[in-house]
């Protein structure tokens, strides 16, 4: 099986999508934060108030501006201006944080690693603004739940 991120040498490589054609694609990324009894007794209408300010609000933006910057993180990943970027963060009855990022772009290539990206910010966000209460949190999942657009669609049901 021949990697698109090695070229034939086996260096790694940045993928060529200049002779592709710009679709619309889009994707969506789950993380998902577990948070011990000691921070959950702060969670009211749905968010919990620190001294730093709003956690999900502020995971909210982190997550996006995370997105943005996925091209100046992850080596080989091609930089895109991001035309769409939604971050939705809910409490389940299971008392899990589920944070959802969805992205979108007309281009080239996916949005996958954007929306993951964002997924994962919004996580380390939340663990960031929350470990003054506890240090018990644990981010258990981060998965890509849907791809849309390119070469081939992805559903994870």
């Amino acid at each position: 099986m021949n990697f698109s991120h090695l070229d034939s040498a086996g260096n790694p490589n940045m993928v060529d999508v200049s002779e592709k054609q710009a679709t619309k694609r889009t994707a969506k990324a789950q993380a998902i934060v577990i948070l011990g009894d000691d921070i959950l007794k702060h969670l009211i209408n749905n968010d919990i108030q620190t001294k730093k300010g709003s956690v999900f609000q502020t995971a909210i933006l982190a997550g996006i501006m995370g997105a943005k910057k996925t091209g100046e993180l992850i080596p080989l990943c091609h930089s895109l201006g991001l035309e769409n970027c939604h971050i939705n963060i809910e409490v389940n009855p299971q008392n899990e944080v589920v944070i959802h990022c969805t992205a979108i772009i007309t281009a080239k290539t996916g949005v996958e690693m954007e929306a993951l990206t964002g997924a994962s910010i919004a996580a380390l966000t939340i663990y960031d603004m929350c470990k003054a209460f506890s240090h018990d949190i644990t981010i258990k999942e981060i998965r890509l739940l849907e791809k849309k657009g390119g070469k081939s669609d992805f559903l994870k049901i």
